[in-house]
């Protein structure tokens, strides 16, 4: 497995290509061997792909604009060409489909644009949060609407660690049951601050990373550890990177 950083994190340093030039370069230092892109500014696909290619970066994974997915997903599947990526995925899902009403419209929006991706030898990449665990009006939860409606080959979960947790998920149960779907799973770990949770760098937090990324290896599915840190609350982004870092490798990662 490979371990990645998530752009998301550094996306204040982002928004033009000297800024990107220089964050790339200082994730490629901490020693990370891949990124996702995402919240990356108004830069060309090919400057992101040549200014990760100068630092051994591999893109593995994006989050690109769900809209343009359906309306311009022969546009979207060039951009990864160039990217050299194979993993297209969406941030988060619109409110629009988290309601009873609506829910059943994404499969129908989001299934040819899938298939058109899959005939390209590439995958559509769904990322989690905590209210896809909610259950709606109809006694239906999200996370199952998705499961039943989107299959394995068509659509793949990055699956984020610190929001299973915020559902109240058993982790390692869920990295068991979508083995099959996790190619990429976003490491992000939740600390504890009286009342409140917090987000915090890999191994800083109440996660069990060894025993996560030890069922992970054993599973032997997933292909890339991507870092994510929502808010690094006052602290430099690429420090917590670093943290993060360091402490899956002293895991044995």
């Amino acid at each position: 497995m490979l371990v990645g950083a998530q752009t998301f994190t550094v996306r204040n340093y982002t928004q033009n290509e000297r800024d990107f030039y220089e964050s790339m370069k200082r994730i490629a230092d901490i020693g990370y061997e891949c990124v996702q892109l995402s919240a990356i500014g108004n830069i060309p696909v090919e400057a992101q792909r040549q200014i990760c290619d100068e630092f051994g970066l591999k893109i593995v994974l994006t989050h690109t604009n769900p809209d343009r997915m359906i309306t311009d997903p022969e546009g979207v599947i060039r951009d990864h060409d160039v990217l050299g990526c194979d993993c297209i995925g969406i941030g988060m899902m619109a409110p629009k489909y988290q309601t009873a009403e609506w829910v059943d419209q994404f499969a129908k929006d989001f299934t040819l644009p899938a298939q058109k991706m899959h005939d390209a030898g590439k995958i559509f990449m769904y990322h989690n949060h905590n209210f896809e665990w909610t259950r709606l009006r109809d006694g239906r939860r999200i996370i199952d609407v998705l499961l039943e409606q989107m299959p394995a080959e068509l659509m793949g979960f990055t699956l984020d660690t610190y929001w299973l947790q915020a559902a109240g998920c058993d982790v390692i149960h869920w990295i068991e049951k979508l083995q099959d779907r996790i190619p990429c799973v976003h490491l992000k770990d939740m600390a504890v601050q009286g009342w409140d949770a917090h987000f915090a760098p890999v191994g800083e937090g109440n996660l069990d990373f060894p025993k996560i990324l030890h069922t992970l290896k054993t599973l032997g599915k997933t292909k890339y550890l991507l870092v994510e840190q929502d808010d690094c609350y006052g602290d430099s982004p690429f420090a917590c990177l670093e943290r993060s870092y360091k402490n899956i490798r002293k895991m044995g990662y």
